[in-house]
């Protein structure tokens, strides 16, 4: 009985719950600001990269200046909060492309398993791997779990002179894409 709650309890914290509503939403990341240092605040130039993405080729941060990126940290692919956050994304590529803005999901899965999770759940955006969990930490999106690393869920919006305008910290998947559209929205009003 004992190791079956354990079982359960990782599941939960791994975002493959049965439910994920926003009272399960305090189990999907690290809530001990010791686990996820904040090292990127609204304001600071966001952290260039370059990581691999699910079809192998490198990614950075740099090469897209000049458009709106939305930069999200997820804990792992084929996990049910996952999924759900992945096809919110997915559903409103269109909305995001109208906005002249770019969706980059991470996680610290590899590319393999990216390009596996991709071709599952029918996504085009780019997944990049962060298997050293490098580019995670730099932006403060680690937390670990019985031992294990993984990507926090935090969203970055950065603008496109690379400025982070927008940080969403312990994101509760369900209805995530929209809260950003919304965001994204007045963030360009306002810059216009």
């Amino acid at each position: 009985m004992k190791s079956l709650l354990v079982t359960v309890v990782c599941l939960l914290c791994l975002g493959c719950s049965f439910d994920a509503s926003p009272s399960l939403a305090f189990l999907l990341t690290a809530n001990d600001e010791s686990a996820a240092v904040k090292s990127v605040s609204e304001g600071d130039q966001a952290p260039d990269f370059s990581l691999s993405s699910q079809d192998g080729s490198q990614v950075s941060l740099q090469e897209y200046r000049g458009k709106w990126v939305v930069l999200y940290f997820y804990p792992k692919d084929f996990t049910q909060g996952c999924t759900i956050e992945a096809h919110s994304f997915q559903k409103d590529e269109a909305q995001y492309k109208l906005k002249n803005t770019i969706v980059l999901g991470v996680s610290l899965d590899s590319s393999d398993s990216h390009k596996q999770f991709c071709a599952k759940e029918g996504l085009n955006f780019k997944l990049l791997a962060d298997e050293s969990a490098e580019v995670a930490t730099r932006y403060g999106s680690v937390m670990d779990f019985q031992g294990k690393r993984y990507a926090a869920r935090n969203t970055f919006i950065v603008d496109p002179s690379g400025v982070v305008r927008k940080i969403y910290r312990d994101v509760n998947p369900s209805g995530h894409s929209k809260e950003v559209l919304s965001a994204l929205s007045d963030l360009q009003r306002a810059k216009a």
